[in-house]
């Protein structure tokens, strides 16, 4: 399995000599694409105002932070050097020599992602961060920082994180959702009235 995941590493892994454009897209895809997550989700709460909408968005948050949350264990557990260290293919992008295994921006991507689509309302952003992960991906493996299976296993701790998030929905709401709603509201209200005073 160890020699598949080497092998689709040297077929996508960039070659000698990249740069200019064809360095700093992949750059921009690996690095940066990942900002259309707190954009969109940002987009959305304000876009429905409804208690419903909101706490869906929250849940679709916990997933995420669930997700890296089970990627950290996984590292502590199974620690897979990343191509660099064992000095496999080219790389072109600085990162600290952890585990591989997951990747965490593919891990955001699919786990947001997810969930939006799995909410009928949302169905459509959720389809873009989910085609959003593909390039990500790609220029994660390209730029020589990551293999494919870690790809795979951050499809897996997204979803599995999502399906708890959801299966867990009503404990998730009374404990975190729900009281986080009340500050929110307390603390736009009490900064209205701020405003109102000052006036």
């Amino acid at each position: 399995m160890e020699s598949t995941n080497i092998s689709l590493f040297h077929v996508l892994n960039a070659g000698a000599g990249l740069a200019g454009f064809w360095l700093a897209l992949p750059v921009f895809l690996a690095e940066y694409l990942i900002g259309i997550v707190p954009a969109l989700l940002i987009l959305l709460w304000f876009r429905d105002r409804s208690e419903t909408g909101r706490t869906r968005l929250l849940r679709t948050f916990f997933s995420a932070m669930l997700a890296l949350g089970v990627n950290q264990l996984i590292g502590l557990f199974y620690q897979h050097p990343r191509p660099f260290v064992a000095g496999l293919g080219h790389t072109y992008l600085p990162h600290a020599a952890d585990s591989s295994f997951p990747s965490d921006h593919v891990t955001v991507l699919c786990a947001v992602g997810l969930a939006l689509f799995l909410d009928r309302t949302t169905r459509r952003a959720g389809a873009v961060l989910m085609l959003a992960a593909l390039p990500v991906a790609w220029a994660r493996i390209y730029l020589g920082v990551h293999f494919p299976f870690d790809m795979v296993g951050a499809l897996g701790t997204a979803a599995l994180s999502v399906v708890v998030i959801r299966l867990a929905a009503h404990p998730v709401d009374m404990l975190a959702s729900h009281p986080l709603l009340r500050l929110y509201t307390w603390v736009i209200s009490n900064r209205s009235s701020a405003c109102s005073t000052g006036e």
